[in-house]
């Protein structure tokens, strides 16, 4: 399998679970900084979809659709199982019930990627996690089969609704009602309110789409900022002075309601957008106006955010001590080894623990005051202790901080420690070369059998 292995290796960072570090204490997902919250694409707003009842695929266990995440979880805890890129399933339910028939056929192994856990550590904390993911072929085919038929399902239902004479609804910035087809009211609010939701024929679930905006407005919601206010008069007052008669086109709330969501497997409308204007051949194109989004990293230990990377090192420096160039320079710390230390700083101070000294503590304020007090913040554990394949997933997993890590400052670079390691590509075909320098080496067993 030609680069199964890096293949594996983005499943595993997408799977969306770190390992504990003890029995305990679990992070079942990537934590993630304050941000808009994202929503499953390809499923409706139906209640009885949600109620249906999704049976685990080794035991009895089962939980309602809307309670996946519970499912999910017994899997992680109690068969080691992990299912990469659950939100881009289409069916979840059939999914399951295929791989429930195939896995009673034949053992798991045949399935999944096995992946040990603590490697360098006593044999008896070591423990085997299961992986299924699309890097297996009928994994994959499974996939594009369900997205297709729900595909076809989108457009059977966008068809009736467009043949839908029954429509009946009143206008939500005024008292205008509108009998017929649902392209009479959207071609309205568009052109009297100046509030367009695109075209009609590029939208499905049209009632169900309406409602959700109806019910923000109830609430006294922008639309558009999704600020809140005090009475309907001085929301009013705000969407028209602001030009906020518009929705916010980076709520993935709105994804379920638009065609385009549904034509590509594991991809938004935003993508697929972009990749037709990069067919569009436009030699007089302009881009001196280009402006890119902001990246922002946040402090180790407080909330402090900054665009540029500097500033969040001499914060750390200045105000907590922390100086992340010295570690790197004093323990010769590779990439990897920076990106494991890193996150494990972040989980334990997440987990309300001193990473210094272990000593648990009942908040984030209350551990940081102790790292602070102590003189723990440059006191780092044994190697050992965070040096571990379960921290090559970050904590956080829009970190931009990891970004900004890398192997050598440039007046090191010649004359560092490493100046004479030579550097291997991990994409080549020479796979005991593979085997030998790649992380992932720690991580799979039985890696001929991607050869």
């Amino acid at each position: 399998m030609e680069n199964g292995g890096n293949h594996i290796k983005r499943c595993l960072i997408r799977a969306c679970f770190t390992l504990p570090s003890d029995e305990q204490e679990w992070i079942l997902e990537p934590l993630c900084f304050p941000e808009q919250p994202a929503t499953d694409i390809g499923t409706n707003s139906s209640s009885h979809h949600d109620m249906e009842v999704v049976t685990c695929v080794l035991c009895s266990h089962s939980a309602p659709l809307s309670e996946k995440d519970r499912l999910l979880k017994h899997l992680v805890l109690v068969h080691k199982l992990v299912i990469a890129d659950v939100k881009l399933i289409a069916d979840f339910p059939k999914y399951m019930e295929y791989w429930k028939n195939r896995i009673s056929e034949q053992p798991i192994t045949d399935f999944c990627s096995v992946i040990k856990t603590n490697s360098q550590g006593p044999v008896e904390k070591q423990e085997h996690y299961f992986l299924l993911c699309d890097v297996l072929p009928e994994d994959r085919v499974l996939r594009e089969h369900l997205q297709q038929k729900r595909l076809e399902e989108i457009l059977e239902q966008q068809q009736r609704e467009r043949d839908d004479d029954s429509f009946q609804r009143i206008c939500m910035f005024c008292n205008d009602e509108f009998n017929g087809n649902r392209s009479s009211l959207l071609n309205h609010m568009a052109r009297e309110h100046s509030f367009s939701v695109g075209l009609p024929d590029n939208i499905v679930y049209c009632v169900e789409f309406l409602d959700h905006l109806q019910s923000k407005l109830d609430n006294l919601q922008c639309l558009y900022c999704e600020k809140t206010f005090r009475d309907k008069t001085t929301l009013k007052d705000h969407m028209r002075k602001k030009q906020h008669r518009r929705i916010n086109g980076n709520n993935s709330e709105y994804d379920c309601f638009y065609i385009i969501n549904y034509l590509e497997l594991g991809k938004t409308w935003e993508e697929v957008q972009s990749e037709d204007d990069r067919e569009m051949e436009d030699e007089d194109d302009d881009w001196s106006d280009w402006q890119a989004h902001p990246v922002c990293a946040v402090c180790l230990f407080c909330e402090q955010q900054s665009e540029s990377m500097e500033k969040i090192y001499t914060h750390m420096e200045e105000t907590h001590g922390f100086d992340l160039h010295k570690l790197k320079t004093e323990l010769n710390l590779r990439f990897y080894q920076q990106v494991k230390l890193v996150n494990y700083i972040r989980r334990e101070i997440h987990q309300c623990r001193c990473y210094g000294c272990q000593e648990k503590f009942g908040s984030k304020p209350e551990v940081i005051r102790h790292v602070m007090e102590a003189g723990h913040v440059m006191q780092l554990p044994e190697t050992s202790t965070w040096d571990q394949p379960q921290y090559y997933f970050p904590t956080y997993e829009n970190d931009a901080l990891l970004c900004a890590l890398s192997d050598s400052d440039s007046e090191s670079e010649h004359t560092g420690p490493w100046r004479d390691v030579p550097v291997i590509a991990e994409d080549i075909s020479n796979l005991k070369v593979l085997k030998q320098t790649s992380v992932l080496s720690h991580l799979l067993k039985n890696t001929d059998s991607s050869s």
